[in-house]
């Protein structure tokens, strides 16, 4: 059975930092490419990052480039995500997510369909 648990979640700053991490189990996790999205309420759910079972396929979503970066470490199972230079708008509940077609980032990465694995997700809110 596949586990994802995701962790590091809170209230923080505009201007701050929060380091999240999901550990999964239940599969073998360095055959897989994994992603994390975001759902404010209100709005869909929304594609944040992916990284490839390697780590050289990266991409981010439009609105956290060059703030969030996304790493693996797949001797511990472990996904993670550095979120920097937090503003508001990235107030939402985090999920992370198991690829289940691919093991990289498909030109379809920040959509819900390659995904088949999903965490219960760790709320962040940022204050102004």
């Amino acid at each position: 059975q596949v586990q994802l648990v995701e962790s590091g979640g809170g209230l923080v700053q505009a201007g701050g930092s929060l380091r999240l991490s999901c550990t999964a189990s239940g599969l073998l996790f360095d055959d897989y490419g994994m992603g994390w999205f975001r759902q404010a309420p209100g709005k869909e759910r929304e594609g944040v990052s992916c990284i490839s079972w390697s780590s050289r396929d990266i991409a981010y979503g439009d609105s956290v480039k060059g703030r969030f970066t996304i790493s693996r470490d797949n001797a511990k199972n472990t996904l993670n995500l550095q979120m920097d230079s937090l503003k508001p708008e990235d107030t939402a509940m985090y999920y992370c997510a198991v690829i289940g077609l691919y093991d990289y980032c498909s030109s379809s990465w920040s959509k819900e369909g390659p995904y088949n694995y999903w965490g219960q997700g760790t709320q962040v809110t940022v204050s102004s």
